[in-house]
């Protein structure tokens, strides 16, 4: 009998001691900032849209380096492409609670919530950090007849509808936004506009290789390979400055008078605790502030746009209504 009292004590103190150290998430290693002792593992970053494209390649490089920086063990990035990535957003939003999923999103997403009528919103998830901004691209094929955006300008304004104008996102994404607000900068009714939606880059440069489209506006981010290849011709980029890397102009320095850039940030299920918030937002803190995330930034010619928390929430809600109101316009909300 007083062995096997002594072999009982023996066993909780060992499950006190497991308990001190910590399992799952938690253990030895040095503190993230978000206050979690050791890397996160089990964490999962679902792309919306199909491999290939701008949301895919930024939440495959952010897994690489929340990996090889430590934060994180074995991140998990998936696809669930459809409806412009609200498919993805509706699931973002049914697993309420969950604090080990997170989806890859930007503006593109933001506009097809109002286009494919979801009934889930940007605005019903834990937002936790926009993470990069991207100017845009206009695109076309090398063997296409244009060689410059004046040229492009000129056919399409003589014959708005015989152009297909081909991009990775729904009506109301950054692909959709882009030609449109193009299209009103040079003179063309923007409800004549003949536009070709695509479910991400992925799916978007067969058809800019092919010669499926007059032209492509996208982030250029993208298709770098294919640009530096010379398979891709930029005629001009919409940010304010030029786009390191890319022999091309921006819009205004073609006399055209409009800056546009896209974004991408991260967001969570609604209803998830304080402690996983914190801890995800620590995380994305921390890789933000890695030498190998900014190397990334160089690499992919991506904008710095770092914000979290209430601040990211404040933006999504006012990009949201933004949208809202040009789809409107549009007749497409």
């Amino acid at each position: 009998m007083r062995q096997n009292r002594a072999l009982r004590i023996a066993a909780v103190a060992a499950g006190i001691a497991l308990m001190a150290t910590g399992c799952g998430a938690t253990g030895n290693a040095p503190q993230n900032s978000g206050g979690a002792a050791g890397p996160i593992t089990g964490l999962q970053i679902m792309v919306p849209n199909t491999p290939g494209g701008g949301y895919d390649t930024t939440a495959r490089v952010a897994a690489k380096v929340l990996d090889d920086e430590k934060i994180s063990t074995n991140t998990e990035v998936f696809n669930l492409a459809g409806a412009g990535g609200t498919v993805g957003l509706a699931r973002v939003v049914n697993e309420k609670a969950n604090g080990d999923l997170t989806m890859l999103m930007g503006l593109g997403v933001v506009g097809a919530s109002y286009t494919n009528k979801s009934e889930a919103k940007l605005t019903d998830t834990t937002p936790l950090a926009r993470l990069i901004e991207e100017p845009g691209a206009i695109m076309v094929s090398k063997d296409s007849p244009y060689k410059t955006i004046d040229e492009l300008v000129t056919a399409w304004k003589a014959d708005p509808g015989s152009i297909a104008v081909g991009g990775g996102s729904s009506p109301g994404g950054p692909d959709h936004l882009l030609p449109m607000q193009l299209a009103g900068a040079v003179g063309i009714d923007a409800t004549k506009v003949n536009f070709v939606s695509y479910d991400g880059g992925g799916d978007l440069l067969p058809a800019i290789l092919g010669n499926k489209l007059g032209f492509a506006a996208s982030g250029a981010g993208e298709y770098l390979q294919q640009i530096e290849s010379g398979e891709v011709r930029v005629l001009a980029t919409s940010g304010e400055e030029r786009l390191e890397g890319v022999d091309a102009p921006t819009l205004k320095e073609s006399g055209i008078d409009l800056v546009f850039s896209n974004w991408r940030g991260i967001v969570a299920p609604p209803g998830i605790s304080d402690e996983d918030k914190a801890k995800l937002i620590g995380a994305l803190e921390d890789m933000h502030a890695s030498d190998a995330w900014k190397e990334a930034l160089k690499k992919n010619s991506w904008t710095d746009a770092f914000i979290t928390g209430d601040e990211f929430s404040t933006f999504l809600t006012e990009q949201d209504k933004r949208v809202a109101d040009v789809l409107t316009k549009l007749g497409l909300a």
